[in-house]
Parts: structure tokens; sequence; C-alpha cells
């Protein structure tokens, strides 16, 4: 993978130009946001002043703004924090946005433990599992930022609402250019014959990492970008079961309702034969009390690439053994 310099590579800061530069092509995007303080898409205020909102603290009222405006042809991008969004917004989501099947963005501001300095009520560390029970809702979680550019190039005519869960930004770059992007088709990053990892946002540069370290002890696993958590690539899922014992999913999100469980969702439902073992790896049923960075916090919820790497391994082992 090309692990690029992380400092030009900021995830939120390519999505909201992104949304400028769809903007600039499309006079039906705008662009409502949450309170979100100084030198936000400032260009497109200018340039764009009767297509750019910036609300108070008022999410629930954003989101209502945003079904009106789509009901008149336009195609809102909202932007605010992932935690208000989701738990603060679930009623406005689900009747204003998915029982009208609107087209809107929900571009949230740090999924999973990205506010890690901020505690537990800004951990947005269920906020896939919630939408995910919503019909005609899409939930998406771009790996790093060029992925971000490719996926939100398909946003403009992708029908229904769709949740866009930002990382912190500066993640290493390990996806390419050549595999393009299609919201509902995940992307095999890496080819093995052991274990089969899927994985979702910034846990896929780990799982490479972990893959990788794996490899050397002679365990070979492919790892799959599923970027697109709803709807969910079904085939791939089944073709993995057909082709590998073990199937490994790994999220940033409680194991509850997340990229796990809709995998397991699918095993169950849809495949025919002998189920493979399936590990779930992802927060627990907790809230963490910890404060520190996402890293730090990663760590101690065994999320890093070592911890990984032994989970797989000891997995694999005890298969081996069975």
């Amino acid at each position: 993978p090309n692990q690029q310099g992380t400092g030009a590579f900021m995830m939120r800061r390519t999505c909201l130009d992104m949304v400028y530069e769809l903007a600039k092509r499309d006079s039906r995007v705008t662009f409502i946001g949450s309170d979100l303080g100084p030198g936000v898409l400032d260009q497109m205020k200018i340039e764009m002043p009767d297509r750019f909102f910036m609300e108070g603290v008022q999410e629930q009222h954003i989101i209502g703004m945003a079904a009106g405006m789509a009901m008149e042809g336009y195609i809102p991008y909202v932007n605010t924090i992932a935690t208000f969004l989701t738990r603060r917004c679930f009623e406005q989501l689900a009747v204003d946005l998915c029982l009208h099947n609107l087209p809107v963005r929900l571009i949230a501001n740090g999924g999973g433990l990205v506010y890690a300095p901020l505690g537990p009520t800004h951990l947005a560390i269920e906020d896939m599992g919630i939408l995910r029970t919503l019909p005609n809702m899409t939930v998406v979680s771009p790996t790093d930022a060029e992925e971000m550019k490719r996926f939100m190039s398909e946003t403009p005519d992708y029908p229904g609402p769709v949740y866009i869960r930002l990382a912190k930004g500066g993640d290493p770059i390990v996806s390419r250019d050549q595999d393009g992007f299609a919201i509902g088709k995940s992307i095999e990053l890496r080819v093995g014959r052991d274990v089969a990892m899927i994985a979702t946002g910034v846990m896929v540069n780990r799982a490479l990492a972990a893959a990788h370290t794996l490899a050397k002890e002679g365990v070979d696993c492919t790892v799959i970008n599923m970027h697109t958590v709803k709807p969910l690539d079904e085939e791939r899922i089944l073709a993995l079961a057909h082709a590998f014992p073990v199937i490994v999913t790994l999220e940033e999100h409680v194991l509850a309702g997340g990229l796990g469980s809709a995998v397991g969702e699918v095993l169950v439902d849809k495949f025919e034969g002998r189920l493979p073992v399936l590990k779930r790896i992802g927060l627990p049923d907790a809230f963490p009390h910890e404060y520190g960075s996402q890293d730090s916090l990663m760590e101690t919820l065994g999320l890093q690439p070592p911890q990984i790497a032994e989970t797989v391994r000891r997995v694999n082992a005890h298969l081996s053994a069975a």
C-alpha cells in the first residue's frame, strides 16, 4: 500500500473541499453546518451565499431544513459532530429523511474514537449500528482521504440519504486509484489463502499492517475494504465464506449492530453450507472511560495492528488444532 505523509490528507478537509467542488459543478448542491466555527468552506460562502448555511447549535433543526430543501430539488450536505448527528437527531433522520427517501448527505465528524480527548459523550461508537437499522439509509466509512475523494464524486446522484463517517484524517493512504469506488461494492486490497479480514474505515490500514506481520509467520490473509456498511456487499461475503475457514471483521465501533453483526447476518441468512468461523474485532459493550488519543484508546481496546495480529494468530491456531 502507498502510505504517504499525513499532513496533506486530512479526511474532513478533503470531504468539505469536495462539497465545494461538487457545488461548482452542480447547482443543486448546498451546504448546511451546525455552528462549526470560522473557516469552514469560506470560499463557498463567498461565492455561493445562497447555497451556504451555517445554523446554530440546533442539529435537529438542520435535518428538517435539509429535508425541506431536498424536497425542493436541492442536494444538501449536512455537517456536524457524529454523536450529535446520530443520537440527537434519530427521529428526524428516520421520519424526515428516510421515510421520504430524500437525497441528503450526512457528513459526520469524528466517527469512532476520534474525539477521545473529550470522553464518552463525543465518541461515536454506535453510529453505524443506529443508522443501519433505518430503511433507505446508506452508511459509508471511507478508509482514507484519497478514497473520500472518489466516494464523494459518486454522491450527487445517488438515491436516498447517505451517512458519511469521517475519521480524524492524517491516516496512511492505503486505497488505490485503480480500484475506483462504487457504493455497496467492497475492494480487495490484499490476496491471501488462510484468513479473510473484512475491515471498514481506518481499521483497513490496521488490518493491512496486521496481515503484513502475519505473513512473515506463514499466515496469509486476504484483506477486504468494506467501505460501505449498508448496503453491504453480500456477494463478496458469501464468496469469502466459500473460500476461507476463518473470517475476521474489524471495526472502530461496538460489536453490537456494526460491521461484524452485518456480516454475521448475511452468513446466517444466506450462506448455504458449513459456516466459517467468524471472529469480530471491535469495541466492547461499554462506554470508554479513558481520556487520551484515538490511538491510545484503540490500543487499550485491542484495535492496533499487533493486537489484531495476535487475535488472528490465536483464532487460526485454535482452528488448526481442532
